[in-house]
């Protein structure tokens, strides 16, 4: 019996010791967290995590509460605010790690964003508007088509509330993957480019100067030298002062006819698509046999640069049977009018004028109109996942301007063709509807999914920048 206790003593002790073990590999699991790369986490590496985060979803571990309180991020106010703060207010809130992206924004003066829409802060240390109510509203016409930033700042200061979308807005940068800059550039443009007297300098210019002087002053942006900063310059024009300055950045364009090399390029920056001014068909089944005109144009036809295609296109094509030109733009003939010449029209003429692209193509797109894009340096946005080829033709400028070559091959694409094309078209349409709140797959989230396919090439510029950091301070 003696011998028996004695035998039982260290298997017991053992059992203690496994099951101490367990316990104890238990416990620091459930407080680890991955490493932070700064790349996008997918929402599969945490089995607990729920977007929305709910009360109930909240309540539910206090070890998942605990983890989501290690990255806070801000509210639609501009308040701190954590994934966590659901169960003391009861409210859904959209975790950061969920999401495709999740962004730093700048809490700059007024001046650079809302206050150039003629919004007023409601007292001193205010910035941002109360999003309880309407936005400040965008100047209309042909403004709104490079209104790129509204809609993306928009999207930030919501971001954290449902419906949960690409991105999140994050409090501190160092959780961040990308840093916003809010700067209105395109309406600076638009608005103030020009000096009023008895100003020497126009007011875009200034604020072009003062934008620099702010960002390279940040600790944001001397940590990368600025690289993960997001910049959105639609106008051709915009930025026309910073440029230089702010090139490492990302930068969001309609196009790079109007810039240099060293300053943007696709493998650093994100073609974003203009706001269209057409009215978009909804429930469309004007299907071939009802679009009586073959082939329509809406603009002008003599520009100050890339006229001259245009010009041998039109005399070529003007007296073709249903060939329709319209001249002048939305803003001339009214979005009405437009719309419906695009709607009756089997394909849409993408003629490049003063820059490789235009609205007219998006014109197109939501009119479900098939596009004949004649640019030879146009670049598309997101075309790393979307094939243009499906539901737009492509024609070079030399082969445009050959003499029956265009009607030749436009007359050729079958009903069948074109009818597959339409149907392409009647499904991709929703990629370039700017919204607020933005919906799944709209241009916004489409825009914020691109620029979250940069991060990775970002943080390899970085890291390899930071190879001889520790030697080069060896030498001082």
């Amino acid at each position: 019996m003696t011998r028996g206790r004695t035998l039982l003593l260290p298997l017991a002790a053992a059992t203690v010791l496994v099951a101490s073990t367990i316990f104890l590999f238990a416990a620091v699991a459930a407080r680890w967290r991955p490493a932070d790369t700064g790349l996008p986490v997918p929402p599969h590496a945490f089995s607990a995590a729920a977007v929305p985060v709910t009360t109930a979803s909240a309540s539910s571990s206090n070890t998942t509460a605990s983890a989501r309180k290690d990255l806070s991020f801000l509210d639609e106010n501009g308040r701190p605010d954590d994934p966590a703060s659901a169960s003391a207010t009861g409210a859904a809130r959209c975790d950061p790690r969920a999401a495709a992206v999740r962004v730093f924004m700048y809490d700059m003066p007024p001046e650079f964003h809302f206050g150039l829409l003629g919004w007023s802060p409601p007292s001193p240390g205010s910035v941002w508007p109360d999003l309880t109510a309407p936005p400040p509203r965008y100047p209309g016409g042909l403004n709104q088509q490079h209104s790129v930033e509204y809609w993306l700042t928009l999207d930030l200061l919501s971001s954290t509330s449902p419906p949960c979308g690409a991105s999140v807005r994050v409090a501190d940068s160092r959780d961040a993957d990308l840093v916003f800059v809010p700067f209105f550039a395109s309406l600076s443009y638009n608005r103030h480019s020009r000096p009023v007297p008895p100003e020497k300098v126009g007011r875009d210019k200034a604020l072009q100067e003062k934008l620099v002087r702010y960002l390279t002053a940040r600790p944001e942006w001397k940590r990368y030298g600025g690289a993960d900063h997001v910049i959105v310059a639609h106008h051709p024009n915009s930025l026309l002062h910073a440029r230089a300055a702010l090139s490492p950045a990302v930068l969001v364009l309609s196009d790079f006819g109007r810039y240099h090399p060293r300053v943007a390029s696709l493998e650093k920056d994100v073609i974003a698509p203009y706001k269209h001014m057409a009215k978009t068909f909804v429930k469309d089944s004007a299907g071939f046999d009802d679009r009586p005109t073959l082939l329509y144009f809406r603009g002008a036809i003599y520009r100050k640069e890339g006229g001259s295609i245009r010009q041998e296109l039109y005399y070529m094509l003007k007296d073709e049977k249903d060939v329709y030109f319209s001249f002048g733009s939305v803003q001339d003939h009214g979005a009405s009018k437009a719309s419906q010449g695009m709607h009756s029209s089997k394909f849409c003429l993408n003629i490049a004028g003063d820059t490789p692209s235009s609205n007219r193509l998006f014109d197109a797109i939501v009119s479900h109109c098939v596009p004949v894009i004649i640019s030879d340096d146009i670049e598309l946005p997101y075309e790393d996942v979307l094939d243009y080829s499906k539901f737009s033709i492509f024609v070079r400028s030399s082969d445009a301007v050959k003499k029956g070559y265009l009607m030749s091959l436009i007359s050729g694409v079958s009903k069948l063709q074109w009818t597959m094309m339409w149907e392409r078209l009647k499904e991709v349409d929703k990629h370039f509807e700017y919204q607020c709140p933005s919906q799944k797959d709209d241009a916004v989230q489409m825009i914020w999914r691109a620029l979250a396919r940069r991060v990775p090439a970002i943080q390899l510029k970085v890291h390899r920048s930071s190879r001889f950091s520790r030697s080069d301070r060896g030498r001082e």
